[in-house]
C-alpha cells in the first residue's frame, strides 16, 4: 500500500482585496464578485516566495511524522514553471534547507495538475522500490502573473497563493493512492500563455474561443469514468469529489453531471479562490479538520491546468 502519510498547507501573509482589483482593473466590485465570489485571499507580496511557503509545510510534516531527512529519496517541487527565480531548482533548494541531502530533487512543469502528477510519479517510484519516503512540493506565484490593471485579464483575479507538502510512502498511509488518470487536449495549447512586462511574467489569454467549459466537464466525466472502471467502484462509492476553484459554475454543473450533491465536495470560492495545485489539498485538509472522513471512503481529487490537462487521483481515507 503506498499513499500519502501526511500532508500540510501555508499561506501567504499578504492580502488582496476585491477593492484592490477594482481600483487597478476600473472593473466593477460586482462584476469581479462574479468571478471570485469573495472579498479577497492570501497572496505573495512584493517579497514573499513560493518555495519558503513549501519549505514550511514540509517542515511542519517532517516534524509530525519525526521522519529522517536522510530517509526521503524524492523531493518534487510541483507547479507552472515559473519559479522564485529563473533557471533555478526550487526542490534542490527547499530539500537544501531540510537537510535532505541523499535524495533526487526535481521539478514537475503541469500547472495546476502538476501537484497530483507528482504525487502519482512519487507513489509509482515508492511501488518500485525506489526509495521508502518521497516529498511532494506544490508551491506556485499564480497571483504574481496576474495584470489586474488589465480588464481582459478579470477571469483570472481569483488567482491567490498556496503551498503543500505531502510526504507519500508505503507505511503509516493515512490515505492509499489507489489509482490516476490524466490526459491533455493539446489544442488548447495557445489559449493562455506568459508575456514578459515590466521585469515580471503576466499571463494573457488568447481570443476569447467557446468550448472550454464544455472541455473541463467531459474530460472530467470520462476520466472519472475511467478511474472508477479501474477500481471496479461505481459514482455511488465515491464519498467526496474536490476539484482545483477555476468556476464554480462549472464546479457545480460537473458535480450534476456526474450525478452527486454538492454535499459531497468542497467550495472555497468565497474564502480563498483558486490557489494553484494546493486547492484539492486544501479541500481534503478541510474534510479531516472538520472530521467528515470515515475508514475507506473513496475521495476523487480532481485537478486540471492549463495546456489544458485534466486528471482524476484516487485516494482511499485509511486513517
Amino acid at each position: 500500500m503506498v499513499g500519502i502519510v501526511d500532508f500540510d498547507i501555508c499561506l501567504p501573509t499578504s492580502y488582496v482585496s476585491v477593492q484592490d482589483m477594482h481600483a487597478a482593473s476600473g472593473v466593477g466590485v460586482e462584476d469581479i464578485k462574479k468571478i471570485t465570489h469573495g472579498d479577497g485571499w492570501p497572496v505573495l507580496g512584493d517579497h514573499g516566495r513560493a518555495w519558503e511557503l513549501a519549505c514550511r509545510a514540509a517542515r511542519a510534516v517532517l516534524d509530525r511524522t519525526a521522519v529522517r531527512p536522510e530517509d526521503i529519496r524524492q523531493v518534487i517541487y510541483a507547479g507552472s514553471g515559473e519559479w522564485d527565480r529563473p533557471f533555478w531548482s526550487p526542490a534542490a533548494k527547499v530539500a537544501h534547507e531540510l537537510g535532505i541531502e541523499r535524495a533526487h530533487a526535481y521539478e514537475v512543469t503541469n500547472f495546476c495538475n502538476a501537484g497530483m502528477a507528482a504525487l502519482r510519479i512519487a507513489a509509482d517510484g515508492i511501488a518500485l522500490g525506489r526509495g521508502e519516503y518521497a516529498l511532494v512540493l506544490v508551491g506556485d506565484r499564480l497571483s504574481r502573473m496576474v495584470d489586474y490593471t488589465d480588464p481582459g485579464s478579470k477571469a483570472l483575479f481569483n488567482y491567490g497563493d498556496a503551498a503543500a507538502a505531502v510526504l507519500v510512502s508505503g507505511r503509516d498511509v493515512s490515505f492509499e493512492h489507489l489509482h490516476a488518470e490524466m490526459r491533455t487536449d493539446p489544442g488548447w495549447s495557445d489559449y493562455y500563455a506568459g508575456e514578459h512586462r515590466r521585469n515580471r511574467v503576466v499571463i494573457r489569454r488568447a481570443a476569447h474561443r467557446p468550448g472550454l467549459a464544455d472541455a473541463y466537464v467531459e474530460n472530467f466525466t470520462a476520466l472519472v469514468g475511467d478511474t472508477l472502471d479501474a477500481l471496479g467502484r461505481d459514482v455511488s462509492d465515491v464519498a467526496y469529489f474536490l476539484i482545483n476553484h477555476g468556476d464554480r459554475n462549472m464546479h457545480r454543473r460537473l458535480l450534476e453531471t456526474l450525478g452527486l450533491p454538492p454535499e459531497k465536495s468542497v467550495f472555497n470560492y468565497h474564502r480563498l479562490g483558486h490557489m494553484g495545485g494546493a486547492d484539492t489539498l486544501i479541500a481534503l485538509q478541510d474534510l479531516l479538520t472538520e472530521k467528515k472522513l470515515a475508514r475507506g471512503d473513496l475521495v476523487l481529487m480532481a485537478s486540471s491546468a492549463m495546456g489544458f490537462s485534466w486528471g482524476i487521483t484516487a485516494l482511499e481515507f485509511r486513517a
